[in-house]
């Protein structure tokens, strides 16, 4: 099978404005069942389910892994580092990080990132490639390596670019393929006030417009209806694994569908419905009774890029303006549905 062959139109298009020439020595570690098992996973963490939000197209874990080598095979034409980009989520579970909720880490949202290297290491598969091409799996296995890839919040990378292109084009549109090609034609590889490699903009007007969309995409990835969905995922899931109706493994294993499928067929499929069906979450700021309810923060995810070396923070008033209210949103609501669980 050839993936590439069978991805939508839509999809097709992005990545040849990520990358024109596509590399097609990419194809072969792609085709891999470990990196394919990824295609039935969305990057939306399972919100991508209910009617609390506007979203019902499908971009799978798969897709913003090649998406992010695409970024970096642009900017570099480096084999390993495009690699460790291609793989950086190959550790990723069903739902993606409404398991770091399951696990407690909805601060860090990194809590999975550590199998990486044993999924790797224990594909005969890959390990075939990457020997054939005579790449080690250190070269490979940890993108974080390679600050082209991924750095510290809230620099630019190629990882946080991706997510951001590809949620503000196909999961809440807030742009178009002309917006992405405008945005994504303006970076270039700067020199940070670290004096390490960045991504950042040669045009402020340009940079001003990527922090209104990331700004607004910040808010969303940790809003009211966002954290209870993922932690409601993560308890259902929770209640089912100490019930052994499911397991840890089999997030790793089974599609989002076929777990949903369990969820259904459980006695909790109607509070699932009710989620599913809900169009909006309710708030409060003093703790609801008898319903099951939601209260704590999640990780801030938000980019301050880099126009000509500089924050975008200090060289742009009017973008210093939206970080600073998008770091301002208050997650301190007991958000809720009528139910119990």
């Amino acid at each position: 099978m050839n993936y590439y062959d069978d991805i939508s139109k839509e999809i097709k298009k992005y990545f040849s404005v990520l990358q024109f020439e596509y590399p097609e020595w990419l194809q072969k570690y792609i085709n891999t069942k470990e990196m394919l098992h990824q295609k039935y996973i969305s990057v939306t963490c399972g919100t991508i389910y209910s009617n609390l939000f506007e979203s019902n197209f499908f971009f799978s874990s798969l897709d913003h892994s090649i998406a992010v080598a695409l970024i970096i095979w642009h900017f570099t034409h480096d084999k390993k580092q495009t690699l460790a980009g291609l793989f950086h989520d190959i550790a990723t579970p069903a739902f993606k990080h409404s398991i770091d909720f399951l696990n407690g880490d909805y601060i860090n949202q990194e809590s999975t990132e550590n199998l990486t290297t044993d999924i790797i290491k224990n594909s005969s598969e890959i390990m075939y490639l990457l020997n054939e091409d005579n790449i080690d799996i250190s070269d490979i296995d940890n993108y974080h390596m390679y600050p082209i890839a991924d750095n510290d919040t809230p620099k630019l990378s190629a990882d946080r670019l991706e997510y951001s292109l590809s949620n503000a084009l196909f999961t809440y549109n807030l742009l178009n393929l002309e917006d992405i090609k405008e945005i994504y034609n303006d970076i270039e590889i700067q020199q940070n006030e670290e004096n390490e490699l960045e991504l950042g903009f040669k045009t402020k007007k340009i940079a001003r417009k990527f922090v209104s969309i990331t700004s607004k995409l910040s808010i969303i990835y940790r809003e009211d209806r966002t954290r209870y969905s993922m932690q409601f995922i993560a308890d259902v899931l929770k209640k089912l694994i100490s019930e052994n109706k499911l397991s840890i493994e089999d997030l790793y294993v089974l599609k989002e569908s076929q777990i949903i499928s369990i969820i259904e067929n459980s006695k909790y499929k109607n509070v699932f419905a009710i989620w599913k069906n809900a169009k909006k979450v309710k708030v409060s700021k003093d703790m609801p009774k008898n319903v099951y309810f939601v209260n704590h923060g999640a990780k801030v995810r938000y980019i301050n890029p880099l126009f000509n070396g500089e924050r975008m923070s200090n060289a742009c008033k009017i973008a210093k303006k939206m970080i600073d209210k998008n770091l301002s949103y208050d997650m301190n609501n007991y958000v809720y549905l009528d139910f119990e669980l």
